[in-house]
């Protein structure tokens, strides 16, 4: 098949949902499909198989797009359409479906009417709670604001949800298909695609952590973006009171653009913790498991939205013993058998901090316990088979069903 695929954010850049993307790519060019993506212009370039990279304008206005949404990211959403039309109107354009993802799915409703084009609808979590969490006034549309996913969810050929909370979500709209493709652990090298972005490839050996901040005791670390969703706050507060009971821990926090770094170093310097949490930035996926390796205890402290965040299958490959959040972003996939569970409140999640430092041997359970159910149920090759499966679907709903433009359901 030729397909015309939409991503909606910087490619390639080292965080999730730009990874979910190239792992697809890696499938689809795997399995043999002529892809075409148009993408933002930031981000590395990586070579696969039978696909080309299209990129909306670089323009002053345009740079540093930031997860979530955004009038900036409205703006290059506007360019990603007519890049798309124009290649659809291209001589020997003969696309036989749209992948698209996040807001994207919206250009892709309006190619099918104009177009006839079907779609695939690869959801990695809900757009409505997204803006309705960051944007609390918004509550009170979110009747049209539903209406407007319903629709594009009900005009899907098939909708990939990255967690079963999705899948539940949207039940309601009726969805022709749905398949639930969660990630996976980013551990394992051999993911990499055929020729990686530059900054990716480094496997060089990194320094000690432990060495580099004078860390005597338990170290626990945060990998991830900054944004507020993520509970860094709640993090921060609750590192301050188990300190009362840990005092030789620390924190150390990878990820994270520079502005986002320096408000919570000002919020930790504010808990009298300055000195005891480290945010040393982003940091090549090539060098997670070494990072991760060094760690006594990794957090997700996640405070909104049911999808379930990438990096939790890396905590859950590396052995070490995970605290997070008892929300349903974290339990549709976590258990107390492999992971400590915490209510999203300061003290219990302090509480979970210090009972974890206290009990080497628990940790040492927990984490075996998650890398085996990794190794059984999140690898490349589950992911892999999974989307071609979907995509044997989607090839054969096609030779049996021709979609022309028309008024949308």
């Amino acid at each position: 098949m030729k397909i015309l695929m939409l991503a909606p954010h910087p490619f390639y850049q080292p965080r999730g949902t730009p990874i979910a993307a190239d792992l697809v790519l890696r499938v689809l060019s795997e399995r043999g499909e002529q892809i075409d993506i148009v993408t933002f212009p930031e981000g590395s370039d990586i070579h696969y198989p039978n696909v080309t990279i299209h990129r909306t304008p670089a323009l002053a206005i345009t740079k540093g797009i930031r997860p979530g949404f955004s009038i900036k990211k409205m703006l290059c959403d506007v360019f990603l359409l007519a890049q798309a039309i124009k290649l659809i109107k291209s001589k020997n354009a003969h696309y036989d479906v749209v992948h698209a993802g996040e807001e994207a799915v919206f250009v892709a409703l309006l190619l099918k009417k104009l177009f006839g084009i079907p779609y695939v609808y690869d959801m990695d979590s809900s757009m409505i709670q997204q803006l309705i969490d960051k944007y609390p006034q918004l509550r009170f549309f979110q009747k049209p604001l539903r209406a407007c996913e319903g629709l594009a969810v009900r005009n899907a050929n098939a909708v990939i949800a990255v967690c079963q909370a999705l899948k539940t979500e949207i039940e309601p709209y009726c969805p022709k298909k749905v398949a639930v493709i969660p990630d996976i652990s980013l551990l394992n090298t051999q993911l990499r695609s055929p020729q990686e972005a530059p900054q990716e490839t480094t496997q060089e050996k990194i320094d000690s952590l432990k060495a580099q901040f004078n860390i005597a005791g338990e170290l626990l670390m945060y990998v991830g973006n900054l944004e507020s969703y993520q509970g860094i706050d709640l993090l921060l507060a609750s590192f301050a009171e188990a300190l009362n009971q840990a005092p030789t821990a620390r924190l150390v926090a990878i990820g994270g653009n520079p502005s986002d770094i320096q408000k919570y170093q000002a919020q930790a310097q504010q808990l009298g913790i300055g000195q005891q949490v480290h945010f040393i930035g982003p940091r090549p996926i090539a060098q997670l498991k070494q990072y991760l390796d060094q760690a006594d205890i990794v957090v997700s402290p996640r405070v909104h939205g049911n999808n379930t965040p990438m990096k939790l299958y890396s905590y859950l490959d590396s052995g070490k013993a995970l605290l997070a959040t008892n929300l349903t972003t974290h339990t549709q996939v976590l258990t107390d058998q492999i992971a400590w569970l915490a209510d999203p409140e300061v003290s219990s999640f302090a509480e979970g901090i210090a009972h974890l430092i206290a009990h080497p041997e628990l940790r040492q359970q927990l984490g075996k316990a998650a890398q085996a159910y990794i190794a059984h149920s999140h690898t490349y090759e589950a992911f892999s088979r999974k989307l071609k499966t979907l995509y044997d679907w989607v090839e054969d709903d096609l030779s049996t069903n021709i979609t022309t433009p028309s008024v949308l359901a």
